[in-house]
């Protein structure tokens, strides 16, 4: 798929210039910054750059550098939570129509949290995606905990960036323990695009104190709410907190390891398919036959691996099942579609 992406340039209320992409077109969706970011050369990753085809498939998908990271201004003093904050009503403010829909991924999710109890009549939706209401310092209850969070900060300023294996592993697991060997190897080179070790270092920290999580349960916003259940960077719990303070809420469980979804994971199809029935758009195989089954969004994804002519062996390697646990999961699909075969319900699953 060619994916194409404008880039400009807005300024915060500090002056300090923030870059902002778009690809896509359609219902605008904007998403809040987080740690990692260099609008440019997500482009060309094989992490990211599944991510811009899928939210810009039906969307126009908006994106910006945090301060002190990709193509916005790097030297830059004040990189305070404050001025976060400002940075994303910089960004906001540019966006012409009334109304869109805002992401929030890991510490992303605190800044769209912050922005839609200020601006609600300017989001129409907020979904958060391995997010958390109070960083690893706010949320700390024991000493052990304390040291944990500075350590992890000491290690990002002396390990970031760095060739050394050890150094790469230890980040590249915590964020996508599932990924290929080019996707670590590409999340390595972001580390030195992106920012230096001392910014990223002192980004984390600000992040650690996040704590929104009682000011969420004053949201009055449509909010769907997804988490992986082995989240390395972001513990599960995290996310059911915020579910379970923000009114409304919708909270789905992703079965997955990895605190960024990759496209070759069942997790990632669920995840997609709940967000296009969370925003009213057409989802993954949504024909008129599966709709009327009334597939859960798991079953659904299982079955557009059936259509993509994978067999159960490769269905079960995939997505670390058993052969047989595969072969229940069809057999309550079919019989939920009402036919007896794999080429039965191919056809119910593509026919429009």
């Amino acid at each position: 798929m060619k994916l194409a992406q404008t880039i400009r340039f807005c300024n915060s209320e500090d002056g300090t210039r923030i870059a902002i992409a778009s690809c896509g077109q359609g219902q605008v969706i904007l998403r809040a910054a987080h740690w990692l970011s260099h609008v440019d050369y997500d482009l060309q990753s094989p992490v990211w750059r599944p991510w811009l085809q899928a939210m810009s498939a039906r969307n126009r998908f908006v994106r910006y550098d945090p301060r002190g990271c990709g193509l916005s201004d790097r030297h830059v003093s004040d990189l305070s939570l404050k001025s976060w904050d400002a940075d994303l009503e910089a960004v906001a403010a540019s966006i012409k129509e009334p109304r869109f829909v805002l992401l929030g991924l890991s510490q992303g999710g605190s800044l769209a949290i912050a922005y839609a109890l200020k601006h609600p009549e300017r989001v129409s939706h907020l979904v958060l995606l391995n997010a958390y209401g109070q960083g690893g310092r706010a949320r700390a209850r024991t000493d052990a905990a304390r040291l944990e969070a500075e350590t992890l900060v000491n290690f990002v300023r002396i390990g970031w960036g760095r060739e050394n294996p050890a150094f790469c592993r230890f980040f590249t697991n915590l964020f996508i323990p599932d990924g290929t060997p080019e996707q670590h190897r590409w999340w390595g080179d972001l580390e030195r695009e992106t920012a230096t070790p001392d910014v990223a270092a002192q980004l984390l920290w600000e992040m650690q104190g996040i704590d929104v999580l009682d000011l969420a349960a004053t949201l009055q916003v449509p909010t769907l709410i997804a988490h992986s259940r082995g989240d390395l960077r972001v513990p599960f719990d995290e996310g059911c907190k915020l579910a379970a303070a923000i009114p409304g809420a919708r909270f789905v469980p992703l079965d997955s390891k990895n605190h960024v979804l990759l496209p070759d994971e069942l997790a990632w199809t669920v995840f997609h398919a709940e967000l296009a029935a969370f925003l009213g758009q057409d989802g993954y195989l949504q024909t008129r036959a599966v709709q009327d089954a009334h597939l859960t969004p798991t079953e659904a994804a299982l079955l557009e691996l059936v259509a993509e002519g994978l067999d159960n062996r490769s269905i079960a390697e995939r997505l670390d099942k058993s052969v047989k646990t595969v072969r229940n999961q069809l057999s309550v699909i079919f019989n939920k579609l009402g036919v007896h075969s794999r080429s039965q319900a191919i056809v119910l699953a593509l026919s429009r």
